[in-house]
Order: C-alpha cells, then structure tokens, then sequence
C-alpha cells in the first residue's frame, strides 16, 4: 500500500469514526420504548404550571430492585409519557372524582435511560452520572427539535444528584406520601399548592425566616436571586427557610419552575 492509499484509509477510518460517535451522541443512543405503557406505572402527577397530565413508567423489575432497596441498575428506562390536561370552556383543568386532571391528548414521551459508561462526555457541573436523556414524538418518532438541546433535562436534575438524579424516586421506591399536606397557618409561612406560593406575597420584620411547605406532588426550590438565597428542593411534605436580615422588597421564584413567582416585603 503506497502513502497516499493509506493516508486516505486513515482518513476515511477517522472519518467513520468520528461519524459513528455522533451517531450515538446524547439522545442518539436511546432507542424509543415501544411497549412502555405495558410496563409499571407508578406515579402520576398533575402539572399546574402547564396544564399537562403525566404518567411514568418503569419495568416492573426495575420497580421491585428499587422497593428492595437496592439501587436503581444500569440498563433502566424510565418513560414519562406526557398528555394535555382536559381543560373546561375556561381552560381551566377538569378534575376527576379523586381531585385528579383529567388525561387528554399524549403530546409526547420523555425517556432518561442509564447504562454504564455513559455521561463521561459531559463536565461535572453538567452530568447526571450515567443518565441520557431523550424526547420523542406521540407516535415515537425522536422529536429532533427538542433532542438538540437536552441541556435543561440535565440542569433540572442536576439537584437530585443524591436520589440517582430521579426526582420521581420516592414513588419509585414506594415512599410517596399520598395524604394531602396540611397547610401551615403562622404569620411566616408560605404554603405550596398547584404551582403557586400562598400566600403570593408577605411581609416581615428585619431578622425573620420565612418558612415555605410544599403541598405539591411535584418538587420545589425557593430561589431569592437578588440575595442568592436558595432552600433545598422541597418534596412533597417539606419545608424548608430563608432568613431576611437586610430590609427591602424581594421577589422570588421557584428554581425548578421559573413561572412561579412570590414576593417578600422586609421592614425595620
């Protein structure tokens, strides 16, 4: 083989190569779950903030290690199937009978996968250990727009690094609490309920803590941006406090869900 052969195999090998990476880059590599509504479903959760209704599915294997208490294996796929909430002539959401939305249109699958080896192409402040991440379409097809940029999947569990990066891990696990939380009633307390702080707006005195309860199936993370003040992600039934020592006017959001927004009043 003279020279210029084999400078172009060694090229055309590079080249394959680096074809191949791409190709199993990110989403690339998860494959849709054809048969994931016949897996285990074990939660469901009512999304206030954008009126949709979300299922999320397990292999009952993979639910059964975890109830065990054993650590959520390489190889598990989680699927969340993500449907539009049925909404009244007001479009407002329609409940069931147990207080529930009502399931409509599947609009799309969501599906965080874990293999070993995975994630390693990723800065730390970035990976979700081995998780990937993927979207697709109603009929599985990979929603492309959404697979260019899996960035927020990763940021929005990037604080659940401690329960394996999976916000649904309590219901996984069969730890879920499933009593509604009591609203808390002091001068200083926010209580969380269908995506919004009650009350939305409250004022204090130089010095106090504001305590903040999450009512909500879905977690939550109080984030006071001006004073970079920041609670815990709040599970469901946890509380969590921020202490005002400087007086002014404060606005807050949740940190998970930017559109939920509150204020904090501080006086002498």
């Amino acid at each position: 083989m003279n020279s210029r052969i084999r400078k172009a195999v060694v090229a055309a090998t590079a080249f394959a190569a680096a074809l191949s990476a791409t190709a199993l880059a990110g989403p690339d590599k998860i494959a849709f779950p054809k048969d994931y509504d016949k897996w285990e479903r074990y939660a469901v959760v009512d999304r206030y903030d954008n009126k949709q209704y979300r299922e999320l599915y397990a292999k009952p294997e993979v639910v059964k290690a975890v109830r065990a208490g054993k650590p959520i294996p390489d190889g598990t796929v989680l699927a969340m199937a993500i449907h539009s909430a049925e909404v009244d002539a007001q479009g407002n959401p329609v409940k069931d009978e147990k207080g529930r939305f009502r399931k409509g249109k599947l609009t799309g699958v969501t599906v965080m996968e874990k293999r070993e080896g995975w994630g390693t192409e990723y800065a730390p402040e970035i990976r979700n250990g081995n998780w990937e991440y993927a979207v697709f379409m109603p009929d599985g097809t990979p929603n492309a727009q959404a697979n260019t940029n899996t960035q927020p999947c990763f940021v929005c569990h990037k604080p659940h690094e401690k329960q394996d990066f999976v916000i649904s891990l309590a219901s996984l696990a069969g730890k879920f609490p499933s009593a509604a939380v009591a609203a808390k009633t002091g001068s200083n307390d926010v209580n969380i309920n269908g995506f919004t702080f009650g009350p939305g707006a409250l004022s204090v005195k130089k010095g106090q803590s504001i305590n903040w309860t999450n009512g909500d199936d879905s977690p939550h993370q109080v984030f006071v941006a001006s004073k970079s003040l920041k609670t815990p992600v709040l599970l469901k039934g946890q509380s969590g406090q921020l202490k005002f020592d400087e007086a002014g006017s404060y606005d807050y959001a949740c940190a998970l869900h930017p559109a939920m927004k509150g204020k904090i009043e501080v006086g002498e």
